[in-house]
């Protein structure tokens, strides 16, 4: 019998074992959950699975009495690992690993797979991040080198996202890399709407090299807030650095370093981000043609959108319209 009860879905399994951090489950439930279409109707079904059936500790006071044993993998469209309080337990302890080897071999070869935080360890002793770019907690990067040379680690990233493999940094980051599954699965707009009824941010700005403990605190005069508040109301209009620059009273030079301290990429990197959201609202949202949409949302040209949005995201931008429109559209 099914462990997922309805036939449609997108079917999540959560497989969460001993020193589990009940926050990275719970966002995957509410996060899923959340997701309905344009009739109302929700998009996901999440269930939780372990190694075993039965009672799994979690780092806190509570304990979960998990239904669902490993048979759940073999159902699952994504599978998501989420922490545990010992990152590399997989490397010292051998029953562990042998039973996560077998579990992830139950997995479907056109399945997704991705962890929240050090869950990556997990991944990685089980092969899955050999050659490909990955991430985890910027405090557990020297440690997770030392155990996997193969993997391309990228410590200063929210996430990583190589197709049918994610990863994502500290607990937190797990929501981001959630609601950017969602958007890959469904857009823009419903994954804005996941983030506004949960009350954080659709996409947060810049990538975990922000939040690294620095020896000596750099002394800050000012910040970047105003420029970029000011920048997101005139995305339609050629911007310089010198323009961002004048709105904090700030030299070119001074703006660029403080930008990337907060913000944790370039103003013009930065830029190009936000336009590539606007532009992705506007073929979802609307009827506008691509070279109105590219005019609107900074671009210029159609031609400089459609390059843009196939380095970004691999398609063009009347194949990412036929993927997303999804229900009525407002001119």
């Amino acid at each position: 019998m099914s462990v997922f009860t309805h036939p449609g879905r997108h079917r999540v399994a959560v497989l969460v074992r001993h020193g589990l951090l009940p926050f990275e489950l719970g966002i995957a439930h509410r996060l899923f959950g959340r997701a309905v279409s344009a009739a109302g109707e929700p998009l996901y079904e999440v269930v939780t699975c372990a190694l075993v059936a039965g009672e799994v500790r979690t780092d806190s006071d509570v304990t979960l009495n998990v239904a669902q044993g490993p048979e759940a993998l073999a159902e699952a469209d994504t599978v998501l690992v989420p922490a545990a309080n010992e990152p590399d337990e997989p490397q010292t302890d051998g029953r562990l690993g042998t039973a996560l080897t077998g579990a992830f071999a139950r997995i479907r070869p056109d399945a997704r797979i991705a962890s929240i935080c050090t869950g990556a360890f997990v991944l990685a002793a089980a092969g899955l991040l050999d050659g490909r770019r990955a991430t985890t907690h910027w405090q557990a990067a020297d440690r997770f080198r030392e155990l996997f040379p193969a993997v391309a680690l990228d410590p200063d990233v929210l996430y990583a996202d190589e197709g049918e493999v994610l990863t994502s940094a500290g607990d937190a980051a797990g929501i981001d890399l959630i609601l950017h599954m969602i958007r890959r699965d469904h857009g823009a707009a419903v994954a804005g709407e996941v983030a506004r009824g949960s009350v954080v941010a659709p996409h947060r700005e810049g990538g975990q090299a922000q939040f690294v403990r620095r020896p000596v605190p750099e002394r800050r005069g000012g910040s970047t807030g105003t420029a970029r508040a000011w920048a997101l109301t005139r995305l339609d209009r050629p911007l310089t650095l010198r323009e961002l620059a004048e709105r904090e009273s700030m030299s070119v030079r001074t703006f660029s370093r403080r930008f990337r301290d907060e913000v944790g990429m370039t103003p013009v990197r930065w830029l190009t981000q936000r336009r590539l959201e606007r532009a992705r609202q506007l073929l979802e949202e609307t009827d506008l043609p691509v070279d109105r949409i590219a005019a609107d949302a900074g671009f210029g040209t159609a031609a400089s959108l459609r390059q843009h949005l196939h380095t970004a995201l691999g398609v063009s931008p009347s194949a990412y319209r036929s993927t997303f429109r999804g229900g009525a559209t407002r001119p």
